[in-house]
């Protein structure tokens, strides 16, 4: 029996034990937090540049959007059973109360999600893209700061996005799952 060696596991977290607990007081409001994997992960700090990025697309957004959809910033996503992601913006369906009651947004009602990276981008590209895809998340742009492009991710085909393109200032996109929508990548980049 002294030769056997305890391999602790981990307890993974489902998303409603994670909301509780932001409900309980446990995570605050300032906690910075995204639950991926079943596991509480710690985000990047916010800097200026990412700050400013934030505001510009949240009006270029805004603007382009109107009454066609819920511009959504830096909220929660629950994907599945063990994924509720922070992106930076989540462009939802419309529906008459904000999503207030019933269940949070899910998959379904996702019209585009957007991370802004600076330092995260390694792990925006390595771990939040490919959850995304499996999730079914028909559109994701990931902004690069430091590179001032956009790289819009589009049509999720088993776990992957199977076109990707590069947008610049001055540009306009508009959603794949909503062409009404275009948005002026101007603003996004201040």
């Amino acid at each position: 029996m002294d030769d056997m060696i305890f391999v602790p596991t981990r307890h993974k977290l489902d998303v409603d034990e994670y909301y509780r607990m932001a409900g309980a007081g446990i995570l605050g409001e300032g906690d910075r937090v995204e639950l991926i994997g079943g596991e509480i992960i710690d985000m990047a700090p916010i800097g200026q540049g990412h700050e400013a990025t934030v505001n510009g697309l949240t009006r270029a957004l805004v603007m382009a959007c109107g009454d066609q959809a819920i511009v959504s910033v830096q909220n929660s996503v629950r994907l599945d059973r063990l994924n509720a992601p922070q992106p930076d913006f989540a462009v939802f369906k419309p529906r008459a109360d904000f999503y207030a009651t019933g269940d949070r947004p899910n998959p379904a009602d996702v019209l585009l999600l957007v991370e802004v990276a600076d330092s995260s981008l390694r792990f925006d590209r390595a771990v939040k893209l490919p959850l995304y895809a499996r999730a079914g998340i028909a559109e994701l742009w990931i902004v690069d700061l430091k590179r001032r492009v956009l790289h819009a991710h589009r049509h999720p085909t088993d776990g992957e996005y199977t076109e990707v393109t590069t947008h610049r200032p001055g540009d306009h996109l508009a959603l794949a799952a909503a062409p009404g929508i275009t948005v002026r990548l101007d603003l996004a980049f201040g």
